[in-house]
Formats: structure tokens, sequence, C-alpha cells
């Protein structure tokens, strides 16, 4: 076909025939691909997924979805989550994840080899970072894992006929486990919950009331509550303490602890955030003390910024076959690769980069503990080694020396948690001047109201610290003496946030512009309160719970009787209110309050500054809500009007057009006809036009409206007055704001100045404009009455004799009524 195509003379006929041959092999191209299809179709599945079908997508496609689900569609959205920092050391951990996939195909001898090398290398590094002699580790996942399998352990060396008789054995002696009230929330239920015991078998130890920090374990009561149990037939077997309590970073009296677990055969376990100065170079005694402990949990993630590493769980114990049962070792060489990523990280940062990292968050946390002690209105969570009281009545000296030394709090290093919280300045004055008081024990003295109002303040504080400085990774907490505080814990969010100084040094800053706010919030309440309650047609609700000034709620003044449709009417002028005050020019913020605990039907104002004119709020709200209930009134009567009118105004057009029917007659109606006699004896129809009045509810003839037009014709009439009673606002000033005291006194000083000088000008002018106006309405021959500036109704012409003659007598009344015009402005001058 090619070879008689270029045989032609013709090119553009063998330019057509290649046209038409690829033409032909498209069609049959598709036709072929569309039976393909059709006869894969036959063989599918219709219960398989879309992404599944077929033979796959390829890389491009799937790494997009990916990218897709992590950071979403939208860029602006995506840039406000918290990414974590992945530096290099991070490309090592998830280059160890990579590498434990490909090492897990390898024959089993190489495989056995190399995990084994890599399990005992990283055990091996981390005993002699954390000072943690002879110790085994157990890397896991949940880093509430470690614990669980500690207990295991320690239930199969307690209860040596455990692994054959099962729970049976539990039940003559059932084991205690004793967890501080400072420890994570969750953590007792979670193990017995693992292990299938029952919920008494674990006991919460209170913290300190009398001595030391209100979050260490107390001592002295763990003891009694140790012989109660012994007494009562069980087995304490376990005791979970802090080194570093999630709340305040506080660590527990870990070497009395363990003195105690000693002589009562029990394990100490330890866990905390304050583990990680382990590593640094002076550590202090308390948290030196967790190296004796039977075990510990470190996350190591989130210190050293490493994502997805495991957390470890360093434990002692002489019999590997119990630690095989409790599942803390495994024969299987694929499971000792967790230890791979950690591996590849510790060897990239060594020791310096580990003290480094660890010694950094600690630096931070005291550069923000400086600037918090310059702010009076700022309270840290400090341990305070002073007792409660000293009674030395009755006892021996000998008691009394041991009370002190009960009291005296080990040498403290400065935790790397930072929790802090605003309070009244009444009550740091008193927190202050109580020396022999813990600052919780005078916090728990404070009126309840006062004290939720606080934690509300602090929660807003803390969000709003949150927002502004996301790096910073402060969050807020609850606990249990203090209340709401905000918390800043480098080492665990330092290095996966990249925090900086100048990011503290700019949440400081952040703080220090924020308290003005909360304390003008705290002094405006009252009077907002009280300003509310003088107020007719509003009601104050009293919600502690809310950050800011405070919520109204406007009264509608209807008597319908159905409580729904009241409730209803309600709703709605609350919503109409609130749309018209945050349509308002001004700084505050009006919301509905909380999603879930709020009032209904309510307006809740935001935090405000010092300068708020409150009256002048209270007025507005007030003023809006009586507007809108007005109108909402209005529409409401408005249906009804308006159907009455339409059923008066068809009765009256019917009336009208049988009165039209009998003064015109039957023949007028006839189509041929009644034009007939239209042309020959026009007939003028006495039906008036009807208008309805909305405002009155009234239908009134249309004679008066067409006499409205017509003067509307001949001119426009004037504007009608209005008169708008708003307080005068100087350019740029926002809605409830207070005028400055100084711009007022110099505005009056330059009033008083010039007041002299401003009445005799006013007087000039008032004589002047009189002589000109009286001598301009005779100036015309021709001159016109004006109303209003608009209608000029003409006035005959007068001979020139009158005219000059009314001149002249204009003339002489201005010059008899000077003197008496001079007394008044005399009169004037004195008042």
């Amino acid at each position: 076909m090619e070879t008689s195509l270029e045989k032609m003379v013709d090119p553009t006929l063998a330019e057509m025939g290649r046209n038409l041959n690829e033409a032909m092999k498209m069609l049959e191209d598709s036709q072929r691909e569309a039976e393909e299809e059709r006869e894969k179709k036959k063989y599918a599945r219709k219960d398989i997924p879309g992404p599944l079908q077929g033979s796959g997508q390829n890389m491009t496609a799937i790494l997009q979805l990916v990218q897709n689900l992590m950071h979403g569609e939208d860029e602006e959205e995506s840039q406000s989550h918290r990414l974590q920092n992945v530096g290099e050391q991070g490309h090592m951990s998830l280059l160890g994840h990579s590498l434990a996939a490909y090492i897990s195909v390898l024959d089993k001898e190489r495989l056995r080899k190399l995990t084994t090398r890599i399990l005992s290398d990283t055990t091996l590094w981390l005993c002699r970072l954390f000072r943690y002699e002879n110790g085994s580790a157990y890397y896991h996942e949940d880093d509430r894992e470690g614990l669980l399998k500690v207990c295991k352990l320690i239930i199969h060396s307690n209860y040596e006929d455990y692994a054959t008789e099962g729970f049976n054995v539990l039940h003559n002696k059932p084991p205690v486990l004793y967890i501080s009230a400072a420890c994570r929330t969750g953590l007792g239920q979670y193990i017995c919950n693992q292990l299938g015991l029952p919920i008494s078998c674990m006991c919460s130890v209170p913290c300190n009331t009398m001595f030391g920090s209100q979050h260490q374990m107390d001592v002295a009561l763990l003891e009694r509550l140790i012989k109660d149990d012994i007494e009562c037939g069980k087995l304490p077997v376990l005791l979970v303490a802090n080194a570093g309590t999630p709340g305040a970073g506080h660590t527990d009296k870990l070497a009395r602890l363990k003195e105690l677990c000693n002589q009562y055969k029990m394990w100490l376990h330890v866990e905390g955030v304050n583990l990680a100065t382990l590593t640094l170079g002076y550590v202090s005694s308390s948290v030196l003390a967790a190296t004796k402990c039977d075990s510990m949990t470190l996350t190591l993630g989130p210190w050293l910024g490493l994502p997805a590493v495991p957390a470890v769980t360093l434990y002692r114990h002489e019999d590997p076959s119990l630690s095989l049962a409790a599942g803390l070792t495994t024969s299987q060489p694929v499971e000792k690769l967790r230890a791979l990523p950690l591996w590849l990280s510790l060897q990239y940062l060594g020791h310096d980069g580990i003290v480094n990292r660890i010694k950094y968050a600690s630096q931070l946390s005291q550069r923000l503990l400086e600037n918090l002690r310059k702010l009076s209105s700022i309270r840290t969570s400090e341990v305070i080694t002073k007792p409660k009281e000293l009674t030395f009545t009755g006892k021996s000296v000998g008691n009394i020396l041991g009370n002190i030394l009960l009291a005296i709090v080990e040498d403290e290093f400065n935790s790397p948690v930072v929790v802090f919280r605003f309070i009244q300045d009444h009550q740091k004055s008193a927190l202050d001047g109580a020396q022999y008081q813990t600052a919780a024990v005078q916090e728990s003295t404070k009126d309840s109201n006062e004290r939720e109002i606080d934690d509300a303040l602090n929660r807003w504080l803390g969000e709003q610290l949150g927002q502004l400085v996301p790096t910073s990774g402060v969050d807020v907490v609850e606990l249990e003496d203090e209340g709401v505080c905000i918390r800043f814990s480098p080492l665990m969010t330092a290095a996966v946030l990249n925090t900086t100084p100048e990011h503290v040094d700019q949440l400081a800053k952040c703080l220090k512009t924020k308290i003005p706010i909360l304390i003008s919030t705290l002094q405006l309440r009252e009077e907002f309160k009280q300003e509310v309650y003088r107020t007719a047609g509003l009601t104050y609700i009293e919600d502690l719970n809310w950050p800011g000034l405070g919520a109204v709620r406007y009264e509608a003044s209807s008597e319908e009787p159905d409580p729904e449709k009241q409730l209803l009417a309600m709703e709605k002028i609350t919503t109409g209110l609130l749309k018209k005050l945050k349509e308002l020019d001004s700084d505050l913020i009006f919301s509905t309050g909380p999603e879930f605990e709020g009032e209904k039907n309510c307006i809740y104002v935001g935090m405000v500054t010092d300068n708020l004119d409150v009256p002048e709020l209270v007025e507005t709200i007030a003023a809006l809500g009586r507007e809108i209930e007005e109108s909402s009134k209005l529409l409401e009567n408005m249906t009804e009007v308006v159907r009455k009118g339409i059923i008066e105004a068809e009765q009256q057009l019917q009336k009208a057009n049988e009165a039209r029917l009998l003064e015109e007659g039957l023949l007028r109606q006839l189509p041929v006809v009644g034009s007939v006699l239209n042309w020959l004896s026009p007939v003028h129809s006495s039906v008036q036009g009807r208008s309805f009045n909305l405002a009155g509810g009234s239908l009134e003839s249309t004679d008066k409206l067409y006499a409205l037009k017509a003067q509307a014709s001949e001119g426009s009439p004037p504007p009608t007055p209005t008169i708008i009673h708003t307080k005068h606002k100087s350019p740029g000033q926002k809605l409830f704001r207070r005028s400055s005291r100084t711009s007022a006194s110099d505005t009056v000083s330059e009033t008083s100045m010039g007041h002299t000088e401003e009445m005799e000008e006013s007087q000039t002018i008032t004589e002047t404009t009189r002589l000109e106006g009286e001598n301009e309405v005779h100036k015309s021959p021709t001159s016109s009455v004006q109303l209003n500036g608009d209608l000029e109704f003409p006035r005959p012409p007068q001979p020139e004799g009158k005219a000059g003659g009314t001149s002249n007598d204009t003339k002489v009344a201005h010059q008899t009524s000077e003197p008496a015009e001079a007394e008044e402005l005399e009169k004037e001058d004195l008042r």
C-alpha cells in the first residue's frame, strides 16, 4: 500500500492516504483495547476496592497519595500543623527501619549474628550513658509495655507455680502494685487490665501534704499502707515511682523508697523525664538514686529528637528463663531488630551530641524560669523546703530533730520541666508572706469561685501562648493542688519543634503582654456584673469557667404562653444580637460561649483591656436587644395585618365593582355595545382607588397619595431629620473605649483660653447676619419666600416708592434697636 502511495504523482493524495492509514490503526487499537477491557471485567471481582483493581499503580501515584494524606490538599491548613523537625539524626533512624526490613531476608545464621551484635551493643551503650550497671534492655513501641513485662517478671519470681497453676496461685495471696498518685492517668488500670488482675490489686499512694513538694510520694504513708496490706494477707510486689512527674516534673525520694523496697522485698520501677539528666556531668542526688532501682523506662525519641525509635526499659534480673517467660527477652532474630534504628542514631550522635541535646533543653528551661521570676503576677511551681509547722510541746529533742530531718528535701536539681500559672496580686502577696506554708496549702484555702476563675484564665493564657509561639511547645495541665497551669517541657518538645532561645524570649514577651489583659479583665468583671444588674432587660449569667468579662442574656418581654415558642423567639433575638455586636467596630470578642458547657441564649464577652467603657458596652447591648425585639415583633404582626388588609381590600373591591355595575348599567358591560355607548356618552367612574398603610394596618384613599406625588413633582421634600445618640469618638478610636484623661484636660484648657475670643466672634457674626438677612428680604422687587430650601412662592412686585419707604423704615428700625442689642450682649457676657 505504501509503495503504491509513493508511486502516485499527486503528493496531496499520498498524504491523504497516509493519514487514512494512521486513523484506521488508531480505531483498530482502541477497539482492541476496549475488547480486552471487557474481557477483564468478565473475570474481575466487583468487591475489590478501586486502588487494588487492575494491575496496580505506579510509584509516583502512590507517593502522591501519601503526601496528600500527610499534608492535606490545602497548603494553608498543612502549615498550621506542627511537623516534626527531622534532621540528619532523624534520617539515620528512618534508615534503620528500611535496613531492618532488608536485613530480615538474610539467611538465619547471618541474621542471628547481626541481631545479637546490634542488641548487645545498644544495651551496653545505654547502660553506660545512663549509669545503669549490669543491666539488660527491652525495646518496645508502647512506653507502658516495658512496665507490663516487668510486672509479669515479678509475678513469675514471687509465685513459683504461676507458670503451671496460673491465676489460682494468686487467689490465696493476691499481689499489690503501689503507684504514685502523681503518675500518668490510667497507668495502674492499664496494667491490671493487661494482666487480668482486679483493680483491688492496685494501690494509689498519695503525695505529701505536710513537708516537701506536693508532687512527691508520701513515704511515711506508703509504709503504713504496706504494713496494712501484709496484715491483710496480701503480697506487696511492685512500687512505681517518678523521676520527673508528668505534671510538674518533680522527683520522688528515690533513695528512701529503695530502702523501703529492700526492706519489704519489693521491686522498684522508675520513669520520668528527669532520667535524661543522668547523662550529664552533674546529676542531683535525688535523680542519681534512680541508678539503684530495679528497672527504669527511657523514652529517647522525644529527648533526642529521633522519630520512630522504640522506648527502652533497663532492668536487672539474674534468671534469664524467667525473663524469657515474661517476654523481656526473645529468641526471634527479627524482633531483636527493633534496636537497629537506635543503634544507628546513637552512633551518629555520639556521646557529645547526646549530652549537648539534653543540656540544651535544660538551658532553655532555665532561661524561661529566669524570665518568669521577673513577672510579679506569675508563680512557678517550685519546691519549698520549709515544713508547714513545728510544734515543740510535749516532744523530746530527738523527736524534734527527726521531724526537721523529715522536712528537709534533698539537693534538688532544677527540673527541665517549668510549670507556671497566673495569680492575682493579693494572692501573690499572701503566698510570699507565708514563710512556713507551702504554696499548694495556701492555694487550697482560696475561695472556690476565685479558684475556678483563675483556672479559666490560665487555660485561656496557655492556649494563647501555644497559638502565638507554637515552636515553644507549651501546653496546659491541671494539677491537683495548684489547679490549671502552663507547662514548658523542652526535653519532650525542643528537639522535635526545633525550639531556640529566641523562641523562649518570645514566649516570655507574649506572656508579659497578656498579663495586663488578665488583670484588667479581673478588675472589670465585678463592674460589668453590677452594671448589668442595674440595666433593665438584661440578666447576668454567672459562668466561672468563662475566661472573659462575663456573660449576659437579653430577656425579651414576651407574653407567649408556650415555652417552646418563647425559647425559639429568645434564640432568634440572641442570634441577631450577636450578629449586630460582631459588626460593631470594636476590639471585643462576642460569642455564644463554650460549645458544650455554656449557657444557652447568652452573649459571652471575651477578654478586655483597662480602657473599656463598661456602661457604654452594657447600654449598647440593651439598646440593640430592644431594637431587635421591636423589629421581630413588627415582622410577626405584619403577617396578620397584611392578611386582614387583603381580606378587607377584596371586600371593598367587590363592593366597588357592584356599585360601578349599578351606575353604568348592564348594556355597558357587553363587549361591542358597551364600547359604542361609552363613545357616544362617556361615563365618569366614581370608584376611588385604595392604598394599604402597613404602619397603620388600614386601607386609605389614593387621593392623598396622588396629592403627595403632585407636590413631589414640583420639588423634593426636605430630608427627615434624625437624631443619633452616640458619644463623640476621635478618628480611629474603637467603640467601648474610654477617652484618655490627658486629651480631655487639654481640650478643656484650650476651650477656656479661647472662650473670650469665641464669644466676641459669635456676637459679631450674629449681628452681621441679622442685618444682612433683613436687608436681603427687601433687596429684589420680585423676591420670593423659600421654604426649607425647596419650594418657592413668588411675591407680587411693589412700587419703587413703597420699596424705598420700606427700606428706609428698616434702616430706622435698625438704628433704634442697636442700643437694646448692646444691652443684651453685655448681659450675656456677664452670664
